[in-house]
């Protein structure tokens, strides 16, 4: 399996720090949420029913005409290679590195390449698969452009494969609204703008045909009763969503400034993470961990990937743990 932020236990035990006592930025799931909806006895108790309203609130929140409730987006990336027959996928090379394994694991020929080579190397694809904002480095692509690739793909019956974990902050980038053309599939993920990531739910957006392939690929109740209670109501509060999004927007600049501050400017980022890429950073992360910060570590480039803390107190250990890293340079 690859590795992931977010193996907090582990890191506990390599450092010898107790769990509680770690400030994890090790992930880009918002640290903070609002008020959960009271489960009802009958969620637990009954199998999940598609006709709960779910899939109805999801479509209004995404503002899209069809969609798929999977167990996280992360269900749909290694089931979406099963769909079509053995194709030549491309992928920028710094990416989410779960689609890569998940097409080469099913046989698939796979091309890697910067965005600067996508023009050039997209008439060889069947499938290009691009995660927007990208995760690590944060870049977003214009819907402009990716409808244009999307375009000359589709009339050779290839797909787009649009992977939106990161976009909630900013829906108008999405191409959720146009997730009706044929060969256009686009990933959401609930976790991580709703501060939800044990729930264990995401959307794939597409045509129908598409969608159930994939719906009987992975076969009934994906999605638990009691998960499926708790995401209508967030999916229907469009108060507590506001909220949230402008206190992510905040946040992320507050940390961009943070590290700028501290002699370590961001290359990219969104609004739930910065990453900064240093030839210090296992240095960095090594001195953080030592402290009991985790932050993502990434090898190809040096980099690392800062998640948000969750409160005043998370935003000060930072601050004086990067002025105790500059210090140690001397």
């Amino acid at each position: 399996m690859l590795e992931h932020g977010g193996r907090l236990r582990l890191a506990a035990l390599q450092y010898g720090i107790a769990l509680p006592d770690w400030l994890d930025l090790s992930t880009g799931v918002a640290p903070y949420g609002w008020a959960l909806p009271d489960i009802p006895a009958s969620a637990w108790q009954r199998l999940p029913e598609p006709e709960d309203g779910l899939e109805a609130a999801a479509r209004d929140y995404y503002g899209c005409s069809s969609l798929l409730a999977v167990a996280g987006s992360q269900a749909a990336i290694q089931a979406l290679p099963r769909l079509r027959r053995r194709s030549v996928v491309g992928m920028l090379a710094l990416a989410y590195a779960e689609h890569a394994a998940a097409w080469r694991r099913h046989g698939h020929k796979l091309l890697s390449f910067s965005e600067a080579s996508i023009n050039r190397a997209i008439d060889r694809l069947d499938v290009l698969v691009l995660v927007n904002p990208n995760n690590p480095t944060g870049r977003l692509i214009e819907p402009e452009q990716l409808l244009a690739w999307h375009a000359r793909l589709a009339e050779r019956g290839g797909w787009l494969v649009v992977d939106e974990a990161f976009i909630d902050c900013t829906p108008e980038q999405s191409l959720a609204r146009f997730s009706h053309l044929r060969g256009l599939i686009v990933l959401r993920s609930f976790g991580k703008f709703f501060a939800m990531a044990g729930a264990r739910l995401g959307f794939v957006l597409a045509q129908q045909p598409l969608l159930e392939g994939l719906a009987e690929m992975l076969g009934p109740w994906p999605i638990s009763g009691p998960t499926r209670v708790m995401a209508t109501a967030l999916l229907r509060d469009f108060e507590g969503q506001s909220a949230q999004r402008q206190r992510l927007l905040t946040d992320s600049q507050r940390l961009g400034e943070l590290l700028a501050n501290q002699g370590l400017p961001a290359l990219g980022g969104c609004s739930l993470f910065q990453w900064v890429a240093t030839e210090r950073a296992s240095q960095l992360h090594g001195c953080l961990a030592n402290q009991g910060i985790l932050l993502r570590h990434f090898q190809q480039p040096e980099s690392l990937r800062f998640g948000l803390p969750a409160d005043e107190s998370g935003w000060q250990r930072l601050a004086i743990a990067l002025e105790r890293f500059n210090e140690s340079l001397g």
